[in-house]
């Protein structure tokens, strides 16, 4: 009698080469990421209002809490295990927000795009879109990685539907999944892009600017 096939010998391959997230300066047209340093705190303190954080995982209100988020994520870069970005206006190169890469997993080549948050004056902008674009095309034709996955509250349907129109898919609901805001409990709906599946949300997202103006 034959022997059975390996389990995994149908499956899809990787190079297994250790991810590695260096800092890094993104440019867009409308926007510039640089690393998240601690003098950025002041700047982004202007910007925050209540409803900003409505669903965020802890609520900035005063610069002390900003400088605390930075020390917290600029501890995590020295870890590597995120590498957290200030969002400039390319065309003032005033702060109006953050976001970052996290959960970067060096053995799967995988991480995913979080902790986003922005000055309600550049809501319904082209900030968002090109935020996204710039660190998913560094994610997969820079660094080469197999993942990029995205989560939000399930209840945030704004969010959501952001997460959506990038082109990332829905992937499922961790139930009870964390305690946000000083003990909330949270259910996240995870969404996800493969390198694969990169080239076609490429083309997306680059539409999605040449519509806004953003022509990159």
């Amino acid at each position: 009698m034959s022997a059975s096939p390996p389990p995994d010998s149908g499956m899809p391959r990787r190079e297994c080469v250790p991810l590695v997230v260096p800092p890094v300066t993104l440019e867009g047209r409308h926007v510039r990421l640089e690393p998240l340093r601690p003098e950025h705190a002041p700047a982004l303190a202007a910007l925050c209002e209540p409803d900003i954080f409505t669903w965020f995982s802890r609520a900035l209100r005063t610069e002390a809490d900003v400088a605390d988020f930075i020390d917290s994520a600029c501890q995590a870069a020295e870890r590597g295990s995120e590498r957290p970005f200030v969002i400039l206006e390319q065309r003032t190169g005033a702060p109006v927000g953050s976001t970052r890469f996290l959960d970067i997993q060096r053995d799967h080549r995988t991480l995913e795009i979080g902790y986003t948050w922005l000055g309600r004056r550049v809501w319904r902008t082209p900030v968002n879109t090109e935020c996204k674009y710039l660190l998913l095309r560094h994610a997969f034709e820079a660094l080469g990685v197999m993942r990029v996955q995205l989560k939000t509250d399930q209840h945030n349907a704004r969010s959501r539907a952001a997460i959506e129109r990038l082109g990332a898919r829905f992937e499922g609901v961790l139930r009870n999944h964390m305690l946000v805001r000083g003990g909330v409990v949270r259910d996240s709906a995870y969404y996800g892009v493969i390198d694969t599946e990169w080239p076609e949300v490429k083309v997306r997202l680059e539409g999605l600017l040449a519509a806004a103006g953003a022509g990159v």
